[in-house]
């Protein structure tokens, strides 16, 4: 927390709004909207919420094919299978773990010649890097489909001085306790459309009709943040800007202590993005390294030090094995090879250097 949160929620148990909504639920979402540069914000029980609302504000339904990295966490997946639709995963490319947009052309091209376009695809900034948004909107407009960018993992990352998700049709943002800046548990849906917000927010809420009782034409979800999260939230944006540069100076300290070990090797920051480095990630390739990924990860775990593998890509994850997939060898790669490093916006230079030194240890340097 930065400190000013509490003040915050004392101010939402004064004047006892506490839920559902309230006056900090749109505020919060304003001060969204100014973040990012997107018009419209409806704050969210989670990411996963804001993306099955996607999901359906984009018409998706039984039979249909989702398209979407398959380098990504479950939430950004699982909403697909409440639609009822396919998903199908795309590989990487292999520097920032984002889709790759090479393969992703290729495979619109075919598929308009084969008549099966998507109706969405779905780009992931994992860890904190940003999607080429230039591009990305050019396929979207040549091709026809909803683009929903998961930038639930890149808030306060920009691009081309863009906040992550600014182009896309629907931008998806998470405040669960492990990102960047938290609500506790919390997501957004962000949009330039206010008629899809608007829709989302009448969804987010049951669906409730306006009558004097319980009306409804359609169903919805008790998907919306609570006033008493939103108080949060606004307290945590006052900080993200420090937060961001806490999680950078980690990242480079990292990279200025084990970047010139053999066969270790970190993701590269392309001209004109500036990562919020949510988490710290390094390739160790065996061969190279004389080590691998699993020793240093139980050689850091014996010193009661968590690190972990990258996720899991979708099309590797049992619930998804006949799904269909196209490539997915530069994921499974990097998913074997890269270990998430502590990098906790509270970790202290001492910190940072004492797993450095027990990583270079645990390599034989």
């Amino acid at each position: 927390m930065g400190g000013d949160e509490l003040p915050l929620v004392q101010d939402v148990f004064a004047t006892n709004w506490i839920a559902p909504t309230g006056p900090m639920v749109t505020r919060f979402e304003e001060n969204l909207a100014a973040l990012t540069g997107i018009s419209h914000v409806a704050a969210l029980v989670s990411g996963t919420a804001a993306l099955h609302l996607a999901l359906r504000l984009s018409g998706i339904g039984a039979g249909d094919e989702v398209w979407g990295s398959t380098m990504t966490f479950i939430g950004g997946v699982a909403p697909i299978l409440y639609a009822n639709a396919t998903p199908v995963f795309l590989d990487i490319e292999g520097e920032q773990f984002l889709l790759d947009l090479d393969l992703l052309e290729q495979e619109l091209r075919q598929a308009r010649t084969n008549g099966g376009l998507p109706k969405v695809v779905i780009t992931t900034d994992i860890y904190g890097h940003v999607i080429d948004a230039t591009r990305m909107r050019r396929m979207a407009d040549d091709y026809g489909f909803v683009w929903i960018s998961d930038a639930a993992e890149a808030v306060g990352a920009t691009r081309g001085g863009v906040h992550a998700g600014k182009a896309a049709d629907f931008a998806i943002l998470s405040f669960n306790g492990n990102k960047i800046i938290t609500t506790s548990g919390g997501g957004a849906l962000a949009s330039d459309r206010a008629d899809m917000i608007e829709q989302a927010r009448f969804l987010s809420t049951q669906a409730r009709d306006a009558a004097p009782h319980y009306e409804h034409t359609t169903y919805g979800y008790n998907y919306r943040l609570s006033n008493v999260c939103a108080a949060i939230g606004v307290g945590q944006l006052r900080v993200l800007e420090k937060r961001v540069g806490q999680r950078r100076r980690i990242n480079a300290l990292y990279r200025e202590m084990l970047g010139d070990l053999p066969g270790f090797s970190f993701s590269p920051e392309p001209q004109g993005m500036h990562a919020n480095r949510w988490l710290t990630t390094v390739r160790i390739h065996p061969a190279l390294a004389g080590t691998d990924r699993e020793r240093i990860r139980l050689g850091l775990e014996a010193e009661n030090i968590e690190s972990r593998p990258l996720w899991k890509p979708m099309h590797l994850q049992p619930v998804f094995a006949e799904a269909p997939r196209r490539g997915g060898a530069v994921a499974q790669v990097a998913f074997e090879h890269g270990l998430c490093l502590p990098s906790g916006s509270a970790m202290t230079h001492d910190d940072v250097m004492r797993v450095a030194d027990l990583v270079r240890h645990l390599a034989g340097r």
